[in-house]
């Protein structure tokens, strides 16, 4: 029996053992010979990936460094505890590799390899680079930092090893805090660094950062652009999610400014916490207070580290079906948290407007770790996408790569093509300097200096040396030149290869541009951000914001454009009224007043409709209103004027069988001719009431109170004088009597014109002062204008009525007195009832008047008039005619001698 050891690589743990028999010996040693090959190159590139430098260095006449976030590490307390007593460990352990960050470097590259081609820009001059990761923590930044400035391996303040400083500037600072941990001590050497990250107002102290510059431009419209957003989808209830810091306070003011500015309410303001290490103690207390606000949209603004608290909170507590709105970048949040886009699936990016680079898609499909021998990281990440490295890189060629290997064929999360805005940033800066330092050679050339300028050195001014440099300019030109970058910088302005004008003073008048973009998560993990639209904060056209939504990704539950409100919407017809103790988004929905209709959506108060129109039910439009009156072709005018005719028509025909029959003793008893005068008084009655019927105008309305208290005066006056002739003739007992003189003197006919002329004085002064008129009620029936009288002056009116009512008061108080005398051709009882049943009618018709409007009221007054008149002509005349027609013999002489025809009810 043989024992072999195998190695590691064909062992799962340690080594093992196999025993096998002798037979077999010959085919195993065989295939370990077979591969041995495949294990050392696995050995080698376990060595190689596994390598780990501080810095990636290439030489030139300039080098320019840069400081990308590439990977993470943790700190143990050990290392994390800072002793000036004892030597720092500087063990780098990469914990996390930012892949999508390695395009930074591409940037980096690409922008520099196009400088060394381009024969007008730095002739005869190459630009060098190196590389630096970039990791927020007081320790590492600290040693990256110096590592840098010394130019060793191993940090050593206060002290350049280098004996040709080529370094001319940094390009740093993928967040704020980085930036101002290494300009701290950038600024002891008055280093120019220039910033990628986003704006922040901080670094712009020049008190405090005279040599910083920054890329990004402000973002003094992003919170108007934003609103902008909301406004165009209609959304009024947001929340909002800030980083606790100035940055953040400041974004807070301009922001909230501008949402009630156009009335839109915050539900919630979420302070972020900022933080360097995730999953500390801090973060998982806020996680315990992060909770899913009411409101479906958010707006996020914050630097990376804040962000990261929100999405990891949101695998605690559910966030889909929220639009987020991102003020931040992008780049840095896919780069640090993978599963960032499952929770923001579906949100919108502002990102400062980047044109398309030329020659830079090409680059990325070409370039490979053969290019770039000296970065160690690039054969790592090519590791990682393809599973190989091809030969001329840094760790040689491991296993075969396909054809066409390149980042055009990287599937997975990884989008290596599209530019971030921190890429683009990069590529200017590298353009920047290379400007400043193209015009200062030629500044230099220009003065005729003698130096050689084949060769300068850049070197890194301390603040007395400024000085000294600028006195001395003609004498010491190489220390002129430096002393010149700083105000080059400030003053440096050109256009990219993408069109874009760049320039590093804050203060230029350049007009904000937005690119919007809309995150869409794929389900193999792939996230994009698809540009849907720009915004333009000033725009020449008027309209800044632009946006296709046919492009928008909505988040997981909505199938259309989402809702964000307090409450819904009050349509056309209602109207808002505010909630006590609520936001002013969060209202109640009214249905616009009687009057009143609202034509838009939110109103805060219905609009009364004209007079001559009316609102529709639903309270949307105002209609035209109709114009009616009481006209004849109304059913209710018809049956008026029909049956005034026709009682005017039996009036004249009870006249004519008086006239016929008028030597009758009947007719003859209580004075003919007051008979005859009623009768004509009555039929002018039941005619005067047409004055009410038909459309109202000048004449109807004046001849109205006329014709009526002349006409029911004179009828009233009548019965009156009829009651008083019964009296006095029964009242007779002896000839020469003072009554008797009364009645043949016939002193109850001039009752009739003196009542006639009281009233016509009332007439005459109501029509002096305060005439009708013709008037419009547009009230009282909904959708209608009825055209009245107007009766003008209200108390003439009532005087009139009231002289009217007296009168018959009075005249039936006479008649019932004389009610108990002899019946035989005596009308006292028929007067007595004729004049209850006048002042029924009356008594009645003046709280019916007073509750009716409009075409009713008219009614009302003419059906009072033919009922009051009718009742006069009825219980008066109806007995006689039928005496007259029916039975005629009990008129006759011989009749009223036999009592038995004549009424007696005792035989004689």
């Amino acid at each position: 029996m043989i024992q072999l050891q195998l190695p590691t690589a064909f062992c799962a743990q340690g080594f093992v053992s196999v025993w096998a028999e002798p037979g077999m010996v010959f085919f195993l040693s065989l295939l370990f010979l077979l591969l041995q090959p495949v294990h050392n190159s696995l050995v080698k590139a376990k060595n190689c990936l596994g390598y780990l430098r501080p810095t990636v260095f290439r030489d030139g006449d300039l080098v320019l460094g840069g400081f990308f976030p590439l990977y993470n590490m943790n700190q143990d307390s050990e290392i994390s505890r800072i002793s000036f007593l004892l030597q720092p460990k500087t063990d780098v352990r990469a914990t996390s590799w930012l892949w999508k960050n390695y395009q930074y470097v591409l940037a980096f590259y690409f922008a520099i390899q196009e400088v060394n081609k381009d024969s007008h820009l730095l002739p005869n001059l190459t630009l060098g680079f190196q590389v630096h990761n970039a990791f927020s923590s007081d320790q590492f930044t600290l040693w990256s930092t110096l590592l840098w400035l010394s130019g060793k391996m191993e940090p050593l303040p206060n002290y350049n090893c280098q004996t040709q400083t080529k370094s001319a500037a940094v390009i740093a600072g993928t967040t704020s805090a980085f930036s101002a941990e290494i300009g701290t001590l950038l600024e002891l050497y008055k280093t120019p660094q220039v910033t990628y990250g986003p704006f922040d107002p901080m670094l712009s102290d020049e008190d405090q950062f005279p040599s910083l510059y920054q890329m990004a431009p402000k973002d003094s419209s992003l919170a108007h652009g934003m609103v902008s957003l909301l406004l165009h989808f209609g959304w009024t209830w947001v929340a909002l999610f800030i980083s606790d810091d100035l940055k953040g306070e400041q974004f807070l003011r301009d922001l909230k400014a501008e949402l009630v500015k156009n009335g839109i309410c915050v539900a919630l303001t979420e302070k972020l916490p900022d933080t360097k290490t995730m999953y500390g103690p801090s973060n998982i207390a806020f996680w315990t207070r992060i909770r899913v606000s009411s409101a479906n949209v958010h707006i996020l603004h914050g630097e990376a580290g804040s962000l990261i608290i929100v999405d990891l909170a949101a695998e605690f507590f559910l966030t889909t079906g929220k639009v987020w709105i991102m003020a931040a970048k992008w780049d840095i949040i896919m780069a640090e948290m993978v599963h960032m886009l499952h929770s923001f699936h579906g949100s919108f990016s502002f990102s400062p407007h980047k044109g398309v680079i030329p020659g830079f898609q090409h680059f990325l499909k070409t370039v490979d770790p053969s290019h770039y021998p000296e970065d160690f990281y690039f054969p790592k990440l090519w590791y990682h996408l393809f599973g190989c490295s091809p030969a001329g890189s840094l760790c040689g060629k491991i296993f075969n790569c396909p054809e066409n290997t390149s980042f055009e064929t990287v599937s997975g999360v990884i989008d290596m093509l599209t530019m971030s805005d921190s890429s683009y940033f990069i590529y200017n800066a590298v353009y920047a300097l290379a400007h400043v330092l193209h015009n200062m050679l030629i500044q230099k050339s220009e003065m005729g200096s003698s130096e050689d300028t084949d060769q300068p050195r850049l070197l890194p001014w301390q603040v007395k040396l400024i000085q000294y440099q600028v006195m001395h300019w003609e004498t010491d030109s190489i220390y002129g030149y430096y002393t010149q970058l700083h105000q080059f910088l400030k003053k440096i302005q050109f256009t990219n290869s993408a069109g874009d004008h760049i320039s590093l003073d804050e203060k230029s008048n350049q007009m904000p541009h937005y690119d919007i973009h809309n995150a869409v998560n794929f389900p193999a993990g792939l996230g994009l951000l698809v540009k849907v639209g720009e915004f333009v904060s000033k725009s020449s056209l008027g309209q800044g914001l632009v946006i296709n939504e046919e492009m928008i990704e909505w988040p997981i539950g909505f199938t259309e454009t989402p809702q964000s409100v307090c409450s819904q919407s009050c349509g056309s017809g209602f109207w808002k009224v505010p909630q006590e103790g609520r936001p002013v988004c969060c209202f109640a929905c009214v249905f616009c007043p009687q009057g009143h209709i609202s034509n838009h959506t939110d109103t805060m108060q219905c609009v009364p409709c004209p007079t001559h129109e009316y609102p529709n039910s639903e309270r949307t439009r105002c209609l035209q209103k109709v114009v009616t009156f009481l006209a004849y072709q109304d059913p209710l005018g018809m049956a008026l004027a029909c049956t005034a005719l026709c009682l005017s028509a039996l009036t004249a025909a009870v006249l004519g069988v008086f006239l016929r029959h008028q030597h009758t003793p009947i007719v003859k008893a209580n004075n003919r001719a007051l008979s005859y005068i009623l009768l004509i008084s009555l039929t002018f009655c039941f005619l005067c009431s047409l004055l009410f019927i038909g459309r109202p105008n000048t004449a109807t309305c004046t001849l109205q109170p006329i014709a009526f208290g002349l006409v029911f005066t004179v009828a009233v006056a009548t019965v009156l004088a009829k009651t008083l002739t019964v009296i006095l003739a029964f009242n007779i007992t002896a000839p020469g009597r003072r009554m008797r003189r009364l009645l043949v003197s016939g002193a109850p006919n001039y009752i009739i014109p003196s009542c006639s002329l009281i009233q016509l004085t009332l007439c005459g002064v109501w029509l002096g002062t305060s005439p009708p008129f013709v008037d419009s009620d547009t009230h009282s029936e909904h959708g209608h204008i009825i055209i009245t009288c107007n009766k003008g002056s209200v108390t003439a009116f009532y005087c009139s009525l009231g002289y009217l009512g007296s009168l018959a008061l009075g005249t039936f108080m006479v008649a019932f007195l004389a009610r108990n005398l002899p019946d035989t051709f005596n009308e006292a009882k028929f007067l007595t009832f004729s004049m209850l049943v006048f002042c029924s009618v009356w008594l009645t018709f003046l709280p019916v008047h007073h509750s009716t409007k409009g075409k009713v009221m008219v009614a009302v007054e003419v059906f009072s008039i033919l009922a009051s008149s009718a009742g006069l002509l009825g219980c008066i005349f109806a007995p006689k005619c039928y005496v007259i027609l029916l039975r005629p013999n009990s008129c006759s002489l011989h009749g009223f001698r036999d009592k038995t025809l004549c009424g007696s009810n005792k035989p004689s």
